[in-house]
């Protein structure tokens, strides 16, 4: 349905191209700055470990359902999991990646 839409909104569109219409507009104001910002290595890091952490959430969600069926080999299992993950936390907070200065 969507390439169809595409598809015949070409078709039917008229297609008048000038110089000045296909310039890019930013609301008037003519680009100062290079059009991508520059980001440090360190903000890459901290969004990665952020990924890391998060998912590691959401694998929890289905252990904590299904908690009572585990009994004690699920809660080991667990507890490694996050025993592991909190090591690497630990790694990455000795490290310093964790610091904006």
């Amino acid at each position: 349905m969507g390439t169809t839409l595409l598809l015949v909104g070409r078709f039917v569109r008229p297609s008048r191209p000038t110089p000045a219409k296909l310039q890019p507009y930013e609301s008037g104001v003519p680009d100062v700055n290079p059009p991508r910002a520059r980001f440090t290595p360190r903000f890459y890091l901290v969004a990665l470990l952020f990924v890391i952490f998060d998912v590691e959430a959401i694998f929890l969600y289905p252990w904590a359902v299904a908690f009572d069926a585990l009994a004690l080999y699920g809660y080991v299992q667990a507890a490694l999991f996050v025993g592991l993950l909190l090591v690497g936390l630990l790694y990455e907070w000795k490290k310093g990646a964790l610091e904006w200065v």
